[in-house]
């Protein structure tokens, strides 16, 4: 598992309206201190994926071809392995617990006890057709002293750990793995991408405090929830950016690519502020030109975004959240680019409410300060704290990745004729 630190770290995130891939490349200087830093992203509009899940596999192989290639023509170096990113409703965790005696005669925790409590935990009956996808500890309890983040060291006899479970559903994985190994390259892991969001958009303060982070994609929308530093909800949405277009294209008897435009230049979710006066002409979809007022189309916009906050706010109701996280809320991805988004979750999620874009990575190129690429930067971050170090780094993940490389090791026999 081991890269050389001139290797290129890809990440590629497989979205309804669009591929994303940004490439890093982790830099050291003379005192051997790292960081990471940004050296291409490109973007190629999305065929086969739906809802975030693969439905033309042949469609899926050309759009990801394509931004490969371009990715390759900008950088001027091939791709050979990548992170990853997926998404959709099909994705469900739950909660887990592992219990285990130390192993040691005197009682010392070592790594390895940990990582046989997270492998206790992983001894779940999955949902029917699913596979695990990430097994991510919340918090270890050792002799019964609750609330312990790394028990190395520590001495007892009885060792427990707290473990939020994420599943995938099996044929959407193998979906992406025959998408990706049909382009010719390796896949380093499959990533749920707003965890890797999350990673990228907040701080450990932040995680430490209570937060949430929320990508508005094209036809869903993801949440992560911390608290404590740990997951303790995920949660992904049916609605995104895509169903304010479509609104617009109803409200405004238009095309969707018109509704589109209008989206972009014009979308603002607060009316009180947009003067009645202004008005612009929308070519209909019967090639006739008629004037709207962006007021009325603040107004869809408004009702739409107001819509998905909404349920954003149930979610964290439902989790007992609600109006209840120090940090706020941290929003990101291309729905989130509406005018006035900000202002309006306020209100309605009675949080503190920012914008989300990647803390600490240099970079050179202008679509890092995009908050469409933020998941794509995100898994290349995932991907730079597991080879060089960071929190990642740990016997727990390395555990992980090691029953992931088995897996990928099953599939990839599997996929042999």
């Amino acid at each position: 598992m081991k890269k050389k630190k001139s290797e290129l770290i890809t990440g590629i995130d497989i979205g309804s309206t669009a591929i994303r891939v940004a490439v890093g490349q982790y830099v050291t200087d003379g005192k051997g201190e790292g960081e990471l830093r940004i050296i291409g992203a490109v973007e190629v509009a999305s065929t086969g994926v739906s809802k975030g899940v693969i439905n033309s596999i042949e469609e899926a192989i050309s759009s990801v071809s394509h931004s490969l290639e371009q990715i390759e023509r900008l950088i001027g170096s091939p791709i050979e392995h990548t992170w990853v990113g997926i998404t959709g409703s099909h994705v469900i965790s739950q909660e887990s617990k592992g219990v285990i005696s130390v192993a040691k005669t005197d009682g010392e925790i070592s790594g390895e006890d940990m990582e046989r409590a997270i492998e206790a935990a992983r001894m779940i009956v999955t949902p029917l057709n699913y596979e695990i996808m990430h097994v991510i500890p919340r918090s270890f309890i050792v002799d019964g002293q609750t609330g312990i983040k790394d028990p190395v060291g520590m001495t007892g006899m009885r060792l427990e750990v707290n473990t939020q479970i994420i599943h995938g559903l099996s044929s959407h994985l193998k979906n992406v793995h025959k998408t990706i190994y049909r382009t010719g390259i390796g896949i380093d892991d499959v990533v749920l991408s707003i965890v890797a969001t999350g990673d990228v958009v907040s701080t450990a303060k932040q995680k430490e405090l209570g937060v949430a982070v929320v990508n508005i994609g094209g036809s869903i929308t993801s949440m992560v929830v911390y608290e404590g530093g740990d997951i303790i909800h995920s949660a992904v949405l049916p609605v995104g950016s895509e169903h304010i277009t479509n609104d617009l294209a109803l409200g405004l008897r238009t095309s969707i690519n018109v509704a589109e435009r209008v989206k972009i230049q014009y979308g603002s979710c607060n009316p009180k502020t947009v003067d009645k006066k202004n008005k612009i002409v929308i070519n209909g979809s019967d090639d006739t030109e008629e004037l709207v007022t962006l007021r009325y189309i603040s107004e869809i916009v408004d009702a739409r975004v107001s819509e998905i906050l909404e349920m954003i706010d149930k979610e964290l109701d439902s989790i007992g959240r609600s109006g209840l996280l120090p940090a706020g809320a941290i929003f990101t991805g291309g729905g989130s680019k509406i005018t006035g988004l900000t202002e309006l979750a306020k209100n309605i999620l009675r949080l503190p409410v920012i914008l989300g874009y990647p803390i600490d990575i240099q970079s050179i190129s202008p679509k890092s300060n995009d908050l469409s690429f933020v998941s794509a930067i995100g898994l290349v971050k995932w991907g730079t704290n597991i080879y060089h170090g960071g929190k990642h780094d740990n016997p727990v993940l390395a555990n992980t990745v090691n029953k992931v490389w088995k897996n990928f090791r099953k599939i990839w026999k599997w996929l042999m004729p």
